[in-house]
């Protein structure tokens, strides 16, 4: 099983599979409008814009499942991303990426790689702990999605390479993307 093994859904409803990424770098994230860490959106369009190119693909996903931080429709949502932030990257239809309903492309991500904590060494880190400790500690145990801009870095091969957390800036992951390219 690959990560070409699966499928996501347009916001017109259409069935796209993920081998049309074959040969490319993918970034999946889970994106939501109304979060702190929705400004992530301009510094992975600028990554985009910078390694379109060279074979980057950025997948954006929206879902509701944190605080309700996207509670808008699909059509909605990515119609934020591209008035608020410029975004020309994909973004399909909202979905689930925890839980019974997750979507099988996001089970598969997080068992290619499983949740190895927040960077206590980084402040965004330390304080998305500590508000998930407090506010949602039901996120915390296993391997699920903690949050809304979890990071998964796919290489040309379809090979799930690493997950960053959602405090993880995305330029931060700059040089794990230009490895890949």
């Amino acid at each position: 099983m690959s990560i070409y093994d699966f499928s996501a859904q347009t916001t017109a409803g259409r069935d796209i599979p993920l081998d049309k990424y074959k040969g490319k770098v993918m970034l999946l994230v889970n994106t939501a409008s109304k979060c702190g860490l929705t400004p992530q959106y301009s510094d992975l369009q600028k990554l985009y814009e910078r390694y379109q190119e060279e074979g980057l693909e950025i997948l954006g996903f929206p879902c509701n499942q944190f605080a309700e931080q996207e509670p808008g429709t699909s059509e909605e949502a990515v119609s934020f991303c591209q008035l608020n932030y410029g975004v020309t990257f994909r973004v399909f239809a909202k979905i689930d990426v925890r839980g019974l309903q997750a979507h099988p492309l996001y089970q598969y991500l997080i068992e290619e790689a499983p949740f190895q904590g927040f960077d206590q060494t980084n402040s965004s880190g330390r304080l998305l702990q500590a508000v998930l400790e407090s506010k949602h500690p039901e996120l915390l145990p296993g391997d699920g999605i903690k949050w809304n801009f979890t990071k998964f870095l796919v290489d040309r091969n379809g090979n799930v390479v690493q997950r960053f957390e959602p405090a993880v800036d995305p330029l931060d992951m700059e040089e794990a993307i230009k490895q890949l390219l």
